[in-house]
């Protein structure tokens, strides 16, 4: 979250990083604004409060810095992020009222859009694809389409942009309608939607604080630097357990790897970097699987799904992450030491 409020210079743009965070920003907005309108809504006001101050960051960034400089928005971001974790935690963020179609609605929408459905889901990633290996150089009078420094970004919300058009044409629907209908998709999972960017920023902070050098001198203190295989053990199930504290595997990793696969692995025992890595970052998948952290991948489908159960993903998923991640120290003993 603390990404929208850069301000280092940019190669000029027609879809840039800013206008990216612009049109989030007014997306919550609009969010914010249904909320406060809806009669109905239990919460709404806090519900309201929590989404403005997540949007906020997005949508006034660049201009706080440009008016009262980094130090005072940065501040303002912080304050924002403890805000909405108090709302959260509270419990004051709720879902609303919304039109739901009737069962019938349903089997008659979907009869007639039968697989045309997923023709948007499945243009996303193609398009984004495309774009960022055939359109991401293209410039006209030294504007380039996509942002240069985050192409991929920005191909996705292109991708994203195309995808919402040809669905309105399959559909028949309208842009108020997909905005709508996002403030009710976006309700139902709650404060779990900005889950991902609060637990980036915290690894951020793990790293920053030198956590890896913590973690390095704990593992010290009761396994032997010479005992192979504890290590490995270590080192996976550690990468495993941080990830579902963290619910990335990306925030894990160069935590994990600081204190374990560097100093203990690879520098004492000569272990070969890439394979260790590779599997060090599968088993912190392993964690992705068991963890209510990892939003996006096991609250989020449940939320969809309209589950009873919102853990019933995890609890599937169990069984098979663990297995994994016993397949991994053994492969990784296995594989990475050259002796």
């Amino acid at each position: 979250m603390s990404a929208p409020v850069t301000s280092t210079m940019q190669v000029p743009a027609i879809i840039s990083i800013n206008n990216i965070y612009l049109l989030i920003g007014f997306v919550v907005m609009f969010l914010v604004v249904k909320t406060i309108q809806d009669p109905a809504h239990p919460k709404k006001w806090t519900t309201a409060l929590f989404w403005f101050l997540f949007g906020n960051v997005f949508l006034f960034g660049d201009l706080s810095i440009k008016l009262f400089g980094e130090p005072i928005t940065y501040q303002w971001v912080g304050i924002s992020v403890l805000a909405i974790a108090l709302i959260a935690g509270l419990g004051k963020v709720s879902m609303g009222s919304y039109y739901v179609p009737t069962d019938e609605e349903l089997e008659q929408s979907a009869q007639r859009l039968k697989n045309k459905l997923f023709v948007p889901a499945v243009m996303i990633p193609i398009v984004t694809v495309l774009c960022t290996l055939l359109l991401n150089s293209i410039n006209i009078f030294d504007i380039y389409l996509f942002d240069q420094r985050h192409v991929t970004l920005a191909a996705l919300t292109l991708a994203c942009g195309l995808a919402l058009i040809v669905g309105w044409k399959i559909t028949s629907g309208s842009p108020l309608q997909a905005l709508a209908e996002s403030r009710r998709l976006v309700d139902s999972i709650g404060w779990a939607a900005i889950l991902p960017q609060m637990l980036a920023m915290l690894g951020g902070v793990f790293i920053i604080s030198q956590t890896g050098t913590a973690i390095q001198d704990l593992v010290k203190l009761f396994v032997s630097p010479d005992n192979r295989f504890m290590l490995v053990v270590i080192y996976c199930t550690g990468m495993a357990l941080f990830t579902m504290v963290m619910g990335n595997a990306f925030a894990a990793f160069p935590v994990m790897t600081a204190g374990i696969a560097m100093p203990f692995l690879i520098q004492g025992h000569g272990a070969s970097p890439a394979p260790l890595v590779a599997i060090g970052m599968y088993s912190g998948y392993c964690g992705t699987l068991m963890t209510p952290m990892a939003a996006n991948f096991n609250i989020v489908p449940a939320a969809l799904l309209d589950l009873k159960d919102k853990y019933q993903v995890i609890k599937v998923q169990i069984p098979t992450a663990l297995t994994l991640l016993a397949i991994n120290i053994l492969l990784m003993y296995g594989v990475i030491f050259n002796d």
